[in-house]
């Protein structure tokens, strides 16, 4: 089986996109230089935890976001959060715009989508058996 190892998110304005989800996450987020690119790197998780976890990568956008996609223009990436509502108000407080009304997924879980800073869609999710 082939496992998500990891993810970038692509930023207009790097700094504002860090300040973003370092408050929404509490994610550590390094710069990193790689060959005349600038990178940060983001910690979702400490490398002991005993939770599954992805590391990843933020850069400035190499390239404009394509004009003719309506909804999401990349590999779309939700974070699993342990309290839902107030983690969705922290986003909604921070940057307001929505792509996606909360909804259950029956008997599994709580998902809602946003866009960020930098016009990414992402997802939070919080799993409750009694979703519906």
């Amino acid at each position: 089986m082939n496992r998500l190892i990891h993810f970038e998110i692509h930023a207009d304005e790097p700094e504002r996109a860090i300040d973003f989800y370092k408050k929404i996450f509490n994610w550590e987020i390094e710069k990193f230089w790689n060959g005349g690119i600038d990178y940060w790197m983001i910690m979702t998780d400490k490398s002991d935890s005993k939770e599954a976890w992805i590391n990843g990568w933020l850069l400035k956008r190499p390239c404009p976001i394509p004009k003719n996609i309506p909804w999401s223009n990349a590999f779309v990436c939700t974070i699993l959060v342990d309290d839902f509502d107030k983690t969705s108000k922290e986003i909604l407080k921070a940057w307001w715009i929505v792509a996606m009304e909360k909804f259950a997924i029956i008997w599994m879980a709580w998902q809602w989508y946003f866009i960020d800073t930098e016009g990414n869609t992402f997802g939070i999710h919080q799993p409750d058996k009694n979703a519906k």
